[in-house]
């Protein structure tokens, strides 16, 4: 039996949309069927919303396709003025928006609040760098001709989004996809994929043209999206996940020759030398580690504390975090709210429980508490063997592992065994120390004396395993563009 999603979810003054946007307007999944979002802090159904098919995505790649040459062909300025719109009006919807996140995703409030000013941010960054895509004039080396460079928008873009930040991701990929002049076909997480509908109905108000941003949400993302991927007028793919999931895409894409942004898994070391400022150190390990309870691909996974210093830092990082409240997203109180979903809370316990038989000590958490909803304690965790299966891959949850360390060298070398190379952190008040570290550290971003790398204005991704490509600051802009050389000669 078929059922059919309501045109919308009130929710505190914001009507969110739960159908399918394709050439602006709202429908219903081709088949009527409907995915239930659920609230991780009480397990409630929140909403249903349509559940598309593999023609839904291929609707939605007709209706960008279409309207993709007006679009490119839109004046820089204008584009620019319609993305500064959109982040007006996300900056007045802020708090209906971080409220919707916090039930969908279960993210404290302040950290919801962060997130919407961060999303918010690549809508004006991009909003200004629009205007800027500029090319070059040369003469070749022998002067027999002039060389003419052009930055084209590459044209119908699929863009995959997680659901651990359902509108940053959202925007730092449709931000910059518009500002090129490129059209886009989103797909949310079908476990957040209400923040994402809000923003779509925002650009609407905005006065993004029909077809420029189409979303579908689906419970079967590799079957809708592997036709969308496959179709020959996608020329632009742009996913943030696991790196599981990133190599599956990356081979899907191949057969087309897709340009491929790829934001995968991380698992960032951090490292805190015996001269570094505690209070810094331990202030910056609670962001760090702990935006968005831990589920996060930037969140310090292995704390590496050199000796000397190292019972100091535990003392001081467990008295803060046995201090945080956990509760609802919602409740204005609370500090840590609950993971995702029943899976991910089996997952952490399991890496915890892991640790703790080979060795490791139990400072303060380590378990799930005696209530509904996915919570788990805030959890620290010392002298973790390396051994352990947190060490070599992502916790997503709020553990802090803490792992001594003797040597300079001991510590690069450790930071730099795993496949994986996001996001790095390094405290320590020698600069020149902190920055021959952070040379050598095999990371595409790196934070020295500060536990928040993230930036609207600066590249974000990764090397060897977490990623390809970069999103924010210009090259953002330009991952969406394909660069044209013309020989002329006057």
């Amino acid at each position: 039996m078929t059922q059919t999603a309501p045109e919308a979810l009130a929710l505190d003054g914001l009507d969110v949309p739960t159908r399918l946007l394709i050439a602006g307007e709202w429908r219903d999944a081709a088949a009527g069927a409907v995915i239930n979002v659920v609230n991780p802090s009480d397990t409630s159904v929140l909403a249903s919303i349509a559940d598309a098919e593999v023609e839904d995505g291929l609707a939605a790649v007709d209706a960008a396709a279409a309207a993709f040459p007006a679009w490119a062909g839109t004046a820089p300025r204008e584009r620019a003025e319609i993305l500064r719109r959109c982040f007006e009006l996300m900056t007045e919807r802020s708090e209906q928006l971080a409220r919707l996140i916090s039930l969908e995703n279960g993210k404290a409030l302040p950290d919801a609040r962060g997130e919407v000013a961060y999303a918010a941010e690549f809508f004006r960054w991009y909003s200004e760098e629009a205007v800027r895509i500029i090319g070059d004039v040369s003469t070749s080396p022998s002067g027999s001709n002039r060389i003419l460079v052009q930055h084209q928008p590459i044209g119908v873009t699929a863009l995959i989004t997680p659901w651990n930040f359902p509108a940053a991701m959202a925007t730092r990929k449709l931000a910059p996809a518009l500002a090129a002049g490129c059209t886009a076909v989103l797909k949310p997480a079908a476990l957040t994929p209400l923040t994402s509908l809000a923003i779509a109905q925002l650009m609407v108000d905005a006065g993004v043209p029909a077809g420029v941003v189409n979303v579908i949400t689906t419970s079967r993302t590799g079957a809708v999206m592997g036709p969308v991927i496959a179709d020959p007028r996608v020329r632009k793919l742009s996913f943030t996940g696991s790196t599981e999931v990133g190599r599956h895409l990356l081979r899907q894409a191949a057969d087309n020759v897709l340009k491929c942004s790829m934001e995968l898994g991380g698992n960032a070391p951090f490292l805190v030398f015996d001269d570094a400022d505690l209070d810094k150190a331990v202030d910056g390990a609670m962001v760090a580690k702990m935006r968005n309870g831990g589920q996060a691909c930037t969140a310090a996974n292995r704390i590496y504390v050199q000796r000397g210093v190292d019972e100091e830092f535990a003392r001081r990082l467990t008295e803060r975090m046995s201090a945080l409240r956990v509760g609802p997203g919602t409740d204005p109180a609370t500090e840590v709210g609950p993971l995702v979903d029943e899976a991910s809370v089996r997952k952490v316990d399991e890496l915890v429980r892991d640790a703790v038989g080979q060795g490791a000590r139990l400072l303060t958490g380590g378990r799930a508490p005696q209530a509904e909803g996915f919570f788990y304690l805030p959890t620290v965790l010392t002298n973790v063997p390396l051994s352990a299966r947190m060490v070599s891959g992502e916790i997503f949850g709020p553990v802090a592992s803490i792992i001594p360390f003797d040597t300079e060298e001991e510590a690069i070398a450790a930071a730099n065994d795993s496949e994986y190379g996001l996001a790095a952190y390094v405290f320590s008040e020698d600069l020149r120390r902190a920055l021959r570290v952070s040379e050598r550290i095999e990371s595409g971003m790196v934070a020295i004396n500060r536990g928040l790398v993230s930036d609207p204005a600066a590249p974000f991704g990764g090397v060897k395993q977490s990623g390809l490509g970069r999103e924010g600051a210009h090259q953002g802009l330009l991952d969406f563009t394909e660069t044209k050389y013309i020989a002329l000669d006057w």
